[in-house]
């Protein structure tokens, strides 16, 4: 018999092993300053599109107000205990009443985060006799939650409504031999590519196949349909949705999620979700916060406005440099390059360095082996100029692609690593 830990000194992971030349510039770095279009990465100032402050809440003058300001009234404890004992408030109430106004539900109930909430919530929702049909691509949060159902589960392709369709029918004989339901899972936006999921086509298969329909809207809640209600409004079939779901650490630019669905569905929810049943309650400050930001998205629609300027800017002048982006339907915007790991460092170290341009990295094993990931986050915080430099700095790292420098520089690092 082995010790226990014995592979943590043989075998680092695939994102572990890079730690030494990594970690505090290309992962766990430490952005400094305010949270905005420009901040500090080791003593320089830099054009940041890594932070999912999609509306630019996270430091608008109105938000810190009522933030410091039920900060100083609640402290940062209180409630305390767990809402079912003694950590649930009007406030908590008032909170989910006007979410799930927001998103045309009848009932909502909050989470204190959304990663935690999700896998709670597909504990809750199904048994043992019941399948799991969800997309392959889903976020790390729905394939922990996945991971814990006792039953059966099938993954279907990204996006891809004939193989949602095949997975749906073996789905339905296996849930009739066991008694059992459905539950599909997608996400509203995808974060990784931008792609909207493809719900006005799923939601048409209800038809066909008897199934319910849980969605993570976490990049679509506040920057999608009209009124910034998200994907399912965007698609007209928000009413189909079953079991709505998304997080404040977007769009609202603070701590905390809320599933909304019909009353009898959040009833059992709130009574089901271990995750709430045993966890302290949501701190009061953050949902004093929450109650002024929803504010602020019900009634102020040129922050959304400012918000799909920029990403028109951005996305219109990299696609018009050549730059891939794939089939991004929404503000998250991806950069897709081919080359392995040290080629991707040397060249953020490039746009960081010698151009002041911070974008999260992205490689293996988030997306396939041989394929590099720039993400940027417009928001609405950001300027022209900053769109202008990165457009720039971008145009200026081309060169240094097509004629491999940054394949030689990696060729160093990769000597190093003995790769």
């Amino acid at each position: 018999m082995r010790d226990l830990f014995d592979k943590i000194y043989t075998d680092k992971g695939p994102l572990g092993k890079w730690a030494d030349q990594a970690e505090g510039y290309f992962v766990f770095p430490k952005l400094e300053g305010e949270i905005s279009n420009r901040m500090r990465f080791q003593g320089r100032e830099v054009i940041t599109w890594s932070v999912n402050d999609y509306l630019g809440l996270a430091n608008h003058p109105e938000v810190r107000k009522v933030d410091a300001e039920a900060a100083s009234q609640y402290g940062s404890a209180y409630p305390m205990g767990a809402r079912m004992m003694s950590g649930h408030t009007e406030l908590h109430e008032q909170l989910q009443d006007e979410l799930a106004e927001f998103v045309e539900k009848e009932a909502a109930y909050l989470v204190n985060f959304g990663y935690q909430g999700m896998v709670s919530a597909i504990d809750s929702l199904v048994t043992k006799e019941d399948v799991i049909v969800y997309d392959v691509d889903t976020h790390a949060c729905i394939i922990d939650g996945v991971r814990l159902h006792m039953g059966k589960r099938f993954t279907y392709k990204h996006n891809d409504i004939e193989s949602i369709e095949k997975n749906l029918e073996r789905a339905t004989k296996l849930a009739e031999k066991t008694g059992g339901g459905i539950l599909l899972i997608s996400e509203g936006v995808f974060g990784m590519r931008g792609e909207q999921g493809r719900l006005k086509e799923i939601v048409a298969l209800k038809e066909k196949f008897n199934f319910r329909l849980l969605v993570d809207d976490a990049h679509g809640f506040g920057t999608l349909g009209k009124r910034g209600a998200g994907t399912g409004e965007e698609q007209g079939v928000q009413d189909e949705i079953d079991v709505y779901f998304a997080t404040f650490a977007k769009s609202m630019a603070s701590t905390g999620a809320f599933f909304a669905a019909d009353k009898e569905i959040i009833e059992y929810m709130k009574y089901n979700m271990r995750s709430q049943m045993f966890a302290k309650s949501l701190q009061m400050q953050l949902v004093v916060g929450a109650l002024k930001r929803l504010d602020m998205l019900r009634t102020m629609p040129e922050l959304k406005e400012r918000l799909w300027k920029n990403v028109r800017a951005l996305q219109g002048g990299l696609r018009e440099r050549g730059f891939n982006l794939g089939t991004t339907q929404t503000c998250i915007t991806p950069v897709y390059l081919k080359g392995s790991i040290p080629e991707a460092m040397a060249l953020v170290k490039d746009l960081r360095e010698n151009h002041g341009v911070f974008c999260s990295i992205v490689v293996y094993p988030v997306i396939p082996k041989g394929l590099i990931l720039l993400r940027l986050i417009p928001t609405a915080s950001h300027t022209a100029e900053d769109i202008q430099d990165t457009l720039n700095a971008f145009s200026a790292i081309r060169e240094r692609l097509e004629n491999g420098t940054y394949k030689r520089l990696s060729a160093a690092v990769a000597e190093m690593m003995g790769e």
